[in-house]
């Protein structure tokens, strides 16, 4: 379970969120403390240059004048803030009351010999707590002798119960956002996670030799659905290369056993005697050798697309008279359009001379005009003709055949496919790879109930 996707996924996720949420706060919390400590320290020292103008203006006013001592100010921002008040030097006002607490300057622990306003933390004398203070001097008039220090101290632990509230505020929101993002990251985790493992249990499946799996759509263009889509098609590409292999297995059973049978029946015939007129001998070895003939176009078929395959086929380079070849190729096929009616004809505008392997390029025309032959209904057209233009040399097979469908015109290039479970499906994909490799091509038009034309492209130089 917790090496499983699912569980990691989201408990990465998790964690990486948990991690800078934490960070961040910790960062928060840092600056907020620096703040509030700024701030503290100069509202302290607000607080002090008022107060201790108000005890200097009191310490100084003329008998005539009627202005008690600050004291309810001190009280009231003692009560108002929290603060504590002190003061060092000598009584501020002598024999009366002044509201605040007289500390000698080693109580205060800091040097305020200066005359200017100090900020600074001490332990006041019966206090078991730290305090963030402010002194400021108090003078007789604006430029008088400097006669004692006003402190305004405000206990630290103020400060640390308002960090706590932030860190415990930061803590609650932290806490709530994990739990959104945990919801968050669960959903993500169920929305990537199912379609990889229904696709490691159709791996599984087709591991076992299995190509029916159905993987499930994954919506959204996202790389998981593009993975989804190129495994549904690779898993169609291999049922259908299994099809192939089983289609090729059964053609090929039955286009050797076809002529086998036929060698072994006139071998019989003649060993034990059946056959003794020499005419009827002559026509038995002639059968056998045509039969003989037959196997091994079909061994030499299933070499050569080997080859093909393994890329190990050698092409020879030669003078190729195009206008040769092509007799040649139609040739071969006449006796057998004149016994099946079919109108055959070559065209030849010129005869074009190319560098190529001349054995190769006939076997290509002829794989062309065998197919077009297979499919050709008898009093049907056949046409072949040879063209020439910029620098490329053409030759167009063209029959009056049942045309093939849009859906069928690649696979009809595959090794072994065959529509009507005739034949062993070699000729084109061996003609089309022969062509690439002489560095030409086969183009393909075809409409359904009109034919099919194959065109043949090779370069001449």
């Amino acid at each position: 379970m917790f090496r499983s996707l699912r569980f990691r996924l989201p408990a990465l996720f998790l964690a990486g969120i948990a991690l800078s949420g934490l960070v961040a706060s910790l960062i928060a919390l840092r600056l907020f403390q620096d703040y509030t400590h700024k701030e503290t320290l100069r509202e302290l020292r607000r607080e002090a240059a008022g107060l201790a103008q108000l005890y200097a203006e009191s310490a100084v006013q003329t008998s005539d004048e009627e202005r008690p001592p600050p004291t309810f100010a001190a009280k009231k921002l003692e009560a108002a803030t929290g603060d504590r008040l002190f003061y060092t030097g000598a009584p501020v006002f002598p024999g009366q009351e002044s509201g605040v607490t007289r500390l000698s300057p080693a109580e205060v622990g800091v040097d305020l010999s200066e005359g200017r306003i100090v900020t600074f933390e001490f332990e006041p004398p019966r206090e078991e707590r730290a305090f963030l203070a402010a002194a400021h001097p108090l003078r007789l008039g604006d430029k008088g002798a400097v006669f004692g220090h006003l402190i305004v101290a405000k206990p630290k632990a103020e400060l640390r119960a308002t960090w706590l509230t932030l860190l415990s505020r930061l803590a609650l929101a932290l806490v709530a956002g994990l739990v959104v993002v945990g919801a968050l990251a669960l959903y993500l985790s169920r929305r990537i996670t199912s379609p990889v493992l229904a696709l490691s249990k159709a791996v599984d499946r087709v591991a076992q030799g299995r190509y029916d799996v159905r993987v499930p759509d994954v919506p959204g263009g996202s790389e998981i659905g593009h993975l989804a889509d190129r495994f549904r098609e690779m898993t169609a590409r291999l049922a259908e290369a299994q099809e192939l292999e089983r289609n090729f297995l059964m053609s090929v059973s039955h286009e050797l056993r076809t002529p086998l049978t036929a060698i072994q029946g006139h071998v019989a015939a003649m060993q034990e005697g059946v056959v003794t007129d020499p005419e009827l001998v002559e026509r038995s070895l002639e059968t056998v050798a045509a039969e003989t003939e037959r196997l091994g176009r079909l061994v030499g078929d299933v070499l050569d697309l080997a080859k093909l395959d393994a890329r190990r086929f050698t092409v020879l380079t030669e003078e190729v008279d195009m206008g040769r070849l092509c007799d040649r190729a139609y040739s071969a096929f006449e006796d057998e359009a004149r016994r099946r009616g079919i109108d055959y004809e070559k065209r030849a505008k010129d005869a074009p001379v190319i560098v190529s392997d001349g054995d190769r390029v006939l076997q290509i025309i002829s794989n062309l005009l065998s197919n077009a032959f297979r499919w050709t209904p008898d009093g049907g057209r056949i046409d072949l003709a040879l063209t020439s233009s910029n620098g490329s040399v053409t030759v167009d097979v063209e029959d009056t055949g049942p045309g093939i469908a849009p859906g069928e015109r690649e696979r009809i290039f595959r090794p072994f496919w065959s529509t009507d479970g005739r034949g062993t499906g070699l000729g084109l994909p061996i003609a089309r790879e022969l062509a690439v490799a002489l560095g030409g091509r086969i183009e393909l038009d075809s409409e359904l109930g009109r034919g099919s034309r194959f065109r043949l492209v090779l370069p001449q130089g």
